[in-house]
């Protein structure tokens, strides 16, 4: 597995992850990228034992693109802290079926998930085991009945930017568990990670990485966004 590396130092590593692979070992037993930079670290540096690498946020299975890990224990700690506050700004680029009803928004659910059907599905804010799930959204383009739209997170629920815009009447393009009645099924959820942004755990730097979903299907449709790349 060919892992792009954005950003490393002896406390954080910045990657792309690829599509389809879980952040962290499932029950498919599939080859997952917490376990495979573990690997590489291990390789690469000549270190005996085992070796510290700690998930700071997760990315669904079908999504790509930036993703940040902890090297040690006290960036770990940071971070998380960092996420709780709303510090660690995460940025995604999706594409959606249809026209959201306003340009740009806040949108703000309440959801629960099932897991034993491992799927979220939206609530009335008095539900007992309901959480808030908060998003800011802006469309960035409209081609052939699709709009491609820039996600900003504030909270970071399971499968939050999925259903919420699904709940609007805009589920993503490719999604077979949100929006089964306007995709095929093969095709590729059509949501990626764009950039991270945050304070350095140990320094003063701003770290911010950007990541460009690939020239395929549905990206395509909008040749502007890799004239940078």
């Amino acid at each position: 597995m060919q892992i792009r590396i954005f950003f490393e130092d002896n406390h954080l590593l910045v990657v792309e992850k690829p599509v389809n692979v879980p952040v962290q070992r499932d029950r498919s037993r599939d080859d997952d990228l917490l376990t495979v930079l573990k690997n590489d670290l291990k390789i690469r540096y000549e270190k005996p034992g085992n070796v510290f690498l700690a998930l700071v946020h997760r990315l669904d299975r079908p999504v790509g693109g930036v993703i940040v890990f902890a090297k040690t224990s006290k960036a770990a700690s940071r971070l998380s802290d960092a996420l709780r506050r709303r510090a660690l700004e995460r940025k995604y680029l999706a594409v959606v079926h249809g026209t959201p009803p306003e340009k740009q928004a806040v949108l703000e659910h309440y959801l629960v998930k099932n897991q034993r059907e491992n799927k979220v599905f939206t609530v009335s804010p008095s539900h007992k085991k309901a959480k808030k799930a908060v998003l800011a959204y802006e469309t960035i383009g409209q081609r052939d009945n699709f709009s491609l739209l820039s996600i900003q997170l504030h909270t970071g629920r399971s499968h939050q930017i999925r259903v919420q815009l699904a709940a609007c009447g805009c589920p993503l393009y490719g999604d077979q568990k949100y929006g089964q009645g306007v995709n095929r099924p093969g095709q590729q959820l059509a949501l990626w990670a764009h950039s991270l942004q945050f304070a350095h755990p140990t320094k003063k730097d701003v770290v911010k990485v950007e990541s460009l979903p690939p020239r395929e299907e549905p990206w395509v449709r909008w040749p502007t966004l890799h004239d940078n790349d």
